[in-house]
């Protein structure tokens, strides 16, 4: 019977080093990316200051008026970069699903201090290595943000060292090729809704995500899993918790063992009551080298069967979907 909610793994076993409570973990993360592809993660090891300095940060830039967030608008549609204002993007058209405009905006960033050579900055790196833009006049965002980021790529590379023990291989098997990730951290903001959506419409639709694995944090209600059992389900929210999903990659690498799960954020109520408050999340997407080849792992594939998937490199699958996902499935003019 497959686990149908989404569980909550302790991960101070594996932080102590001791195998057995490094395989307990394993265990545990299988179980759950085999399932559901969504779990929740306590004693990670975030500093809570730091995530209380980019939250506030981040309250600060989406309270700005319209005009001066426009300031640092994403570049390009294929440029993770930037501010994009609601409704701008339609994540069910990464699924070739068509909807209205998500009711969200967003600000992201990708890797700082990238440095000045043929792999970051040659014609192969396309928009990966973007430079990031900083909006001016809120104190220490920059340094949050890149602090964030930096923190969020550590913990991501020692999730990446559970899945690969738990996928029964090396524990390093990831590391070289996550060393020049291209991975971003956005932040979501949900304004209140005032009015009715457009039929169809959600503050995020239902979608998958892209890259190895997602790390997000949440700052109330509205985040549900599509289930094997054909049901949504509300992800828990724990405190101190951060949620951790599995995205496309993943899932290819392991041939479908593991799941790349539909999820969704829901619409509040059309109410003054709690949940229909602004909300945000701190999302960070982590996506492996733009040249890494994501191909069926040795250890994923039984005697007699075949992969499911063509390989693909990590950049090439990213820029399609993030295209599909901000010109509505090619459905408005690119830049």
């Amino acid at each position: 019977m497959p686990v149908l909610n989404v569980p909550v793994i302790d991960l101070q076993p594996w932080f102590t080093g001791a195998p057995p409570g490094k395989d307990a973990v394993a265990r545990a993360i299988d179980a759950a990316c085999r399932d559901i592809g969504f779990l929740v993660i306590t004693h990670h090891g975030v500093d809570p200051a730091l995530i209380a300095r980019v939250s506030e940060a981040s309250r600060q830039f989406f309270a700005l008026p319209l005009a001066d967030k426009r300031r640092v608008d994403r570049p390009r549609d294929d440029a993770v970069r930037g501010f994009s204002a609601v409704g701008e993007e339609g994540l069910s058209y990464s699924l070739e699903q068509a909807a209205p405009g998500d009711l969200k905006e967003s600000f992201s960033i990708g890797p700082s201090g990238v440095p000045d050579d043929d792999y970051h900055r040659g014609p192969a790196a396309g928009p990966h290595f973007e430079p990031n833009a900083w909006p001016q006049g809120i104190a220490g965002f920059q340094e949050a943000y890149t602090a964030y980021f930096e923190v969020m790529s550590e913990l991501a590379r020692e999730l990446m060292r559970m899945f690969a023990l738990a996928l029964q291989l090396p524990e390093p098997f990831f590391d070289d090729k996550i060393d020049r990730h291209i991975s971003m951290f956005r932040v979501l903001s949900y304004p209140p809704q005032r009015t009715a959506p457009e039929p169809g419409q959600m503050r995020a639709g239902a979608h998958s995500d892209y890259g190895s694995l997602t790390i997000v944090l949440p700052d109330g209600p509205g985040l549900q899993v599509f289930n094997k059992a054909g049901q949504w389900v509300d992800v828990p929210q724990v405190e101190g918790g951060l949620v951790v999903n599995i995205g496309d990659l993943m899932m290819q690498w392991t041939n479908d063992a593991w799941v790349s799960t539909l999820h969704r954020v829901t619409n509040p109520p059309l109410d003054n009551g709690p949940r229909n408050t602004r909300r945000q999340s701190l999302v960070f997407f982590h996506q492996p080298n733009y040249d890494a080849v994501i191909e069926c792992l040795p250890s994923c594939l039984a005697e007699g069967e075949a992969p499911k998937y063509a390989p693909v490199t990590s950049g090439d699958h990213l820029q399609s979907k993030f295209l599909k996902q901000t010109t509505f499935g090619g459905t408005k003019a690119t830049a």
